[in-house]
C-alpha cells in the first residue's frame, strides 16, 4: 500500500521526556500482567500515530499480547493492527501480518458475540487492506447468519465496506443481504442491510420499499429514516413510484419519532407543490415545535417554517391561530421568531383574530410573573404596533389597551407604547380626541421620564379643543403638585424645623470621633464627623412622597422639565389662537409661566439632586420669552405649532416610504418567468421542487465553489513578504480569507547554490487563530522553487498576528533559521455592515461593556464625507436615518453597527463638529461584548484617519 494513500488519525499528545526506549517496551510486554501490557501497548499506539513507527515492536506484540483473552486488550490490539505499518518497503505485506489474519479468523469465529462484534466493526477500518481481508470474507459472511443480533448487525456493515472497495471479493453482496433483509426480524440489522442496498443496489432497496410498502407506517424509527432517505434520493432521477411514494410520505407525518417527522415534512414539500401537501408539512412543524423540549430543535424547525412560507406565501394563512400557539414556549427566541413568521402571514383576514390573541398575550404578561416577562411584554407591544400601521381598521381597538402599559415599571415597553400612540395619532385623526383624554387620565400613572416627555409632546401636538387643554392643565396641576415648587418645598422643611422646636435653623451638633486616619503620607490624623440636624431634615423632605412629575423634576430631570415647558407654551400659543376670552388666556398663560418659572427657581436650589444644566434653562428661558411676547412673534407661533408637527409627519412619511421600497424590492426578487425563456437542464435530471433539501448548494457554500472568483489585482494585494532579498530563502504569503479559514499559500525561493534539506516552514499564532496542519519537512534544491500551503482556523474577531520561522540544515548538516516578518489577519474581513431598530441598539449599548474612544484627527472638512470615510473603512452601516443627516450643518452625530460572522455585535457612535477654520474635531465611540472587536475596529479607523482614502 502506497504512502500517499494511508489514513490520516488525530495527533495525540505525547510526553517526550517519559518516552521508555524499545528494549523497555519489549520487556514490558513480555513479563508484564494484562494492566501493564495495556498501558504499553497504549504508549505503542500513540508513538505509532505520532511517526515513530517502531517496526521491530510488531513481533513482541504479536507473541505476547494477541494470545490474551483479556477484553479490553483485544480491543487496544486493533487499534494497534489500525495504526501499526503493514507493508514494507517494497510494498507488500509483510509476513508477520499472515500471524494477524489467523488470529483476526479464530476471533471471527469466537464463541463470545462481543469479540465477534468488535472483530467485525474493526474490519471496516482495515477495509482498504485488501491482501489482509480476502481470507477473512467466507468467515465474515458465515458471522451474518449468526444467532446474535449484534453478531449480525455488524456483519452486515463489514460486508458494506469489503464490497465498496474491493465488489471483486463479494461480488454476490446485493444479492446476499437482500435474501437477509427478507428474513430478519432485529430492527438494526434490517436498517443496516436497507442503507446497504439503498447506497450500492438502489433498485433493490427500491423493490424493498414496494414490497412492504402498507408495513413501512410501523417500523423502527432508524428503517424509517432510511426509507425516506431513499425516497428523496429516487426521486431525484424519473421514477414511475412517485405517486405513491407522496402518499407513505403523507402517512409518516403522523409517525410518534419527531425525527421521523421532521424528515417527512422536509421530504413532502420536495416531492410535491401541492398546497394541501405544503399545508400537511407546516402543520407538522408546528405539531414538532409545540411537543419538542429541546429549543435549538425549535429554531431550526422554525427557519424550515419560515422557508415554507418565503416560497408559498398565502397557502399557510389558515394555519396563522396554530402557529401563534407556539407563543406558549417559555424561550424568548422562539417566540421571537414564531411572531416575525405571524406578522408576516398577517393580512386583513386574519388580523383581528391575531391582535386579539396577542392582546390576551399581553394581559397574561401582568397577570402572571415569569422569567423575561418585561422582555416578553415589549415584543408583543412592538407587534401589535407594526400590525395596528399597517391594518388601521384594528388600531383604534388596540390603542387603549396598550395605554394601560404606560405606567408600567418596565421602561422599553412603555416607550414602545409612547412611540405607537404617537405614530398613531398623526395616522389617524378621528383617534386623538379619544387618545389625548386617556393620555390625560394615565399621566398620575407614569412613572419614566422618557415616557412622560414622550406624552407631553403628544399632548403639547395634538389638544385641538379648549376643553381638553383645560383638561390637560388640571391633570398637571396634580402631577406636579403644589406651585411654586420651590416655596412650597421651603414651608415643608421650615413645618418640619418647627415641629422639632428648633429655634436656630443653622445650628450644627458637633459630634467629634478619636478614629485614628492614615493620611497620603503616612502619618496619622483624627477623624472628626459633623452631624448636621438641618442637613437630616432636608434629606428628609426630599425623599417625602411627591407627585409623580414633580419627583421626576426634582431628582434631577430638567430634559422633561424643558419639554413640559415646551409642551404648556405649546397649548397657550393654540388656547389663545382658540378662544376670544382674553382674561382666560392670560390666566392660563400667567400659569404656565409661573410653572416654568418655578422649575428653573428649584433647580438651582438645594432642594433638587443636581442642578439644572444651562441647555435645559435656556431652553425653559426661551418658553417664557415666547409667551410673555405672545402677540408681537407670530413667527415664533407658527414654529411652535406648525413645524415640529411637520418634521415628525415628514420622518413618519420617510419610513413608510423605506418600508414601501423594502416590499418592493422583495416582491422584485421573485423571479418573472417570460414565455420565451431559455429552460435550464441541470445535468438533464429533475429539480427538485424544494431546494432546501437539495444539498449540492449548501455543499458548494461549503467548499466557497460558488463564490465570486477574485481578479489577479485583488490577489496581488492579499500578499505580503515574509524574508528579505538578501536572505538565504525569499519567502512570500497569498493569504486567502475563507469563512472561518485562513489558507497560506507560501512561496519559497531557495537564492542559495547549495541543497537545504530538512526544510521546516514553522508558524505560531497569536489571538483566537488555530494553525491545523503540522508542518512537513522539504527538500529543496539550488536556486528552486516551493510552493507551501497552511490552513488556519479563526474563532472571533479580534486582530489575530501569525509569525514564525524556516528551518533548514545547509552545508555540512549544519541547522540554519530565518525569523519571518508578521502577518496581520484583516478583521475587516469578517465584519459585514448589518442593521437593528433604534431600540435594539441602545439596548446593546446599555449592556456592552468594552468602549474604546477614538479622537478624529483629519484632514476630510465635510462632516458627512468624513462618516462616509468611516463607514467605508470599518464596514459598518449607518443606522441614523437620511432625514437627520441631509441639510448643510456643522454637527453631525449618526450611530453606525456591523456584525462579525462569529455573531458578534459592534456599535459605534460618531461625534463631530465643524470647527471655524474648516477642520473637523470630535470623536468616535466603539462599543461591543468583547475587548478584541473594539480596540481592531478602533486601530482601524486611526490607520484610516492617516490618508483620507481607507486602506484596501
Amino acid at each position: 500500500m502506497a504512502s500517499a494513500d494511508a489514513p490520516c488519525y488525530t495527533l495525540v499528545y505525547e510526553d517526550s521526556s517519559e518516552t521508555p526506549t524499545t528494549q523497555e517496551l519489549r520487556t514490558a510486554l513480555q513479563k508484564g500482567s494484562d494492566e501493564v501490557k495495556f498501558d504499553t501497548l497504549r504508549k505503542i499506539i500513540v508513538s505509532t500515530i505520532n511517526g515513530n513507527h517502531q517496526p521491530q515492536l510488531l513481533m513482541p506484540v504479536i507473541q505476547y499480547v494477541m494470545p490474551s483473552r483479556n477484553k479490553q486488550l483485544k480491543k487496544l490490539l486493533h487499534f494497534y493492527w489500525e495504526v501499526c505499518p503493514k507493508y514494507d518497503d517494497n510494498g507488500k505485506l509483510k509476513q508477520e501480518m499472515i500471524l494477524v489474519v489467523n488470529a483476526i479468523r479464530n476471533d471471527l469465529q469466537h464463541p463470545n458475540e462481543y469479540i465477534r462484534g468488535a472483530t467485525l466493526r474493526f474490519l471496516q477500518k482495515i477495509s482498504k487492506d485488501q491482501e489482509l481481508l480476502e481470507p477473512l470474507v467466507p468467515t465474515c459472511r458465515a458471522c451474518l447468519e449468526h444467532r446474535h443480533s449484534y453478531v449480525r448487525k455488524n456483519a452486515v456493515f463489514a460486508v458494506y465496506s469489503i464490497y465498496r472497495e474491493y465488489e471483486h471479493l463479494i461480488p454476490d453482496a446485493p444479492e446476499l443481504l437482500q435474501t437477509f433483509l427478507a428474513a430478519e426480524s432485529d430492527a438494526t440489522c434490517k436498517r443496516n442491510a436497507f442503507v446497504f442496498l439503498a447506497h450500492c443496489a438502489m433498485p433493490k432497496a427500491v423493490e424493498y420499499i414496494i414490497q412492504v410498502f402498507d408495513q413501512i407506517p410501523t417500523m423502527d424509527e432508524l428503517l424509517q429514516m432510511s426509507i425516506i432517505e431513499v425516497i428523496r434520493l429516487d426521486c431525484k432521477q424519473e421514477t414511475a413510484h412517485k405517486a405513491r411514494y407522496i402518499l407513505l410520505i403523507s402517512e409518516l407525518l403522523n409517525a410518534s419519532s419527531h425525527a421521523v417527522k421532521y424528515e417527512a415534512a422536509a421530504t413532502l414539500t420536495s416531492l410535491t407543490q401541492n398546497p394541501a401537501a405544503i399545508k400537511a408539512a407546516a402543520s407538522c412543524y408546528i405539531t414538532l415545535i409545540q411537543k419538542e423540549s429541546d429549543n435549538n430543535a425549535k429554531l431550526i424547525v422554525l427557519d424550515r417554517l419560515d422557508a415554507l412560507r418565503i416560497k408559498h406565501g398565502h397557502v399557510l394563512d389558515p394555519l396563522i391561530m396554530d402557529i401563534l400557539q407556539i407563543l406558549s414556549s417559555a424561550d424568548l427566541e422562539v417566540r421571537r421568531k414564531a411572531i416575525s413568521i405571524v406578522l408576516s402571514l398577517t393580512s386583513s383576514r386574519n388580523v383581528e383574530e391575531v391582535v386579539l390573541f396577542l392582546k390576551k398575550q399581553l394581559q397574561k404578561t401582568q397577570d402572571q410573573e415569569f422569567e423575561k416577562a418585561p422582555e416578553y411584554r415589549q415584543l408583543l407591544i412592538q407587534s401589535i404596533h407594526v400590525c395596528a400601521v399597517k391594518f388601521s381598521e384594528v388600531a383604534a381597538s388596540v390603542v387603549h389597551a396598550l395605554m394601560d402599559f404606560l405606567g408600567d415599571s418596565s421602561n422599553p415597553s412603555a416607550l414602545d407604547v409612547v412611540a405607537f400612540v404617537r405614530e398613531v395619532v398623526e395616522k389617524f385623526p378621528q383617534l386623538r380626541r379619544t387618545i389625548s383624554e386617556k393620555l390625560v387620565q394615565t399621566l398620575p400613572e407614569i412613572k419614566s421620564g422618557k415616557v412622560y416627555r414622550g406624552v407631553l409632546w403628544i399632548l403639547g401636538e395634538y389638544s385641538e379643543d379648549i376643553q381638553e387643554i383645560q383638561d390637560i392643565f388640571r391633570q398637571l396641576r396634580k402631577v406636579l403638585g403644589e406651585i411654586p415648587i420651590l416655596a412650597s418645598e421651603q414651608r415643608l422643611l421650615e413645618e418640619a424645623s418647627a415641629e422639632d422646636g428648633e429655634e436656630k435653623k443653622d445650628e450644627q451638633v458637633k459630634t467629634e470621633t478619636t478614629k485614628p486616619k492614615v493620611l497620603a503620607d503616612g502619618t496619622y490624623a483624627t477623624e472628626t464627623a459633623f452631624t448636621s440636624v438641618s442637613t437630616a431634615r432636608l434629606e428628609a423632605v426630599k425623599a417625602a412622597s411627591k407627585p409623580p412629575l414633580r419627583a421626576l423634576i426634582l431628582g434631577g430631570d430638567f430634559f422633561t422639565g424643558s419639554v413640559l415647558a415646551s409642551a404648556l407654551t405649546k397649548l397657550v400659543l393654540r388656547y389663545s389662537e382658540l378662544s376670544s376670552d382674553k382674561r382666560k388666556c392670560n390666566a392660563l398663560k400667567a400659569e404656565a409661566m409661573l410653572i416654568m418659572a418655578s422649575v428653573v427657581r428649584v433647580g438651582q436650589s438645594k432642594f433638587v439632586t443636581v442642578p439644572i444644566d444651562e441647555d435645559s434653562s435656556e431652553r425653559i428661558m426661551n418658553c417664557i420669552q415666547t409667551l410673555s411676547e405672545l402677540e408681537t412673534q407670530p413667527a415664533v407661533h407658527e414654529i411652535f405649532l406648525k413645524d415640529t408637527k411637520a418634521a415628525y409627519s415628514k420622518m413618519v412619511a420617510a419610513q413608510e416610504r423605506k418600508a414601501a421600497e423594502k416590499r418592493e424590492s422583495e416582491k422584485a426578487k421573485a423571479a418573472i418567468i417570460q414565455v420565451d425563456d431559455l429552460l435550464s437542464f441541470r445535468q438533464f435530471s429533475k429539480k427538485a421542487a424544494d431546494d432546501v433539501i437539495d444539498d449540492s448548494e449548501d455543499v458548494n457554500r461549503a467548499t466557497g465553489a460558488g463564490e465570486v472568483t477574485e481578479d489577479f489585482i485583488s490577489n496581488l494585494s492579499r500578499i505580503s513578504q515574509l524574508t528579505g532579498f538578501s536572505d538565504p530563502i525569499y519567502a512570500e504569503a497569498y493569504v486567502k480569507v475563507h469563512g472561518f479559514d485562513i489558507l497560506l499559500d507560501v512561496l519559497l525561493v531557495n537564492q542559495t547554490s547549495d541543497t537545504l534539506q530538512n526544510l521546516c516552514l514553522d508558524f505560531a499564532t497569536l489571538g483566537d487563530l488555530k494553525l491545523v496542519e503540522r508542518p512537513s519537512v522539504y527538500t529543496v534544491a539550488p536556486h528552486s522553487f516551493q510552493s507551501i500551503k497552511a490552513t488556519i482556523k479563526v474563532s472571533s474577531t479580534e486582530t489575530g498576528v501569525i509569525f514564525g520561522s524556516i528551518l533548514w540544515e545547509g552545508p555540512g548538516l549544519a541547522e540554519q533559521c530565518v525569523i519571518l516578518n508578521d502577518i496581520h489577519i484583516d478583521i475587516m474581513d469578517y465584519i459585514k455592515p448589518a442593521y437593528c431598530t433604534e431600540q435594539q441598539f441602545r439596548s446593546m449599548w446599555t449592556e456592552f461593556e468594552w468602549e474604546n474612544r477614538v479622537n478624529v484627527t483629519t484632514t476630510i472638512s465635510d462632516p458627512r464625507e468624513y462618516l462616509n470615510h468611516v463607514m467605508k473603512a470599518t464596514n459598518m452601516s449607518c443606522l441614523t436615518p437620511e432625514g437627520a443627516l441631509s441639510g448643510d450643518c456643522d454637527f453631525l452625530s449618526a450611530n453606525m453597527y456591523a456584525r462579525s460572522l462569529f455573531g458578534e455585535d459592534a456599535l459605534a457612535n460618531l461625534s463631530v463638529e465643524r470647527t471655524e477654520d474648516g477642520s473637523i474635531i470630535g470623536h468616535v465611540r466603539i462599543r461591543s461584548k468583547t475587548q478584541g472587536i473594539a480596540l481592531s475596529l478602533g486601530d482601524r479607523i486611526t490607520m484610516a484617519q492617516k490618508d483620507n482614502k481607507p486602506p484596501v
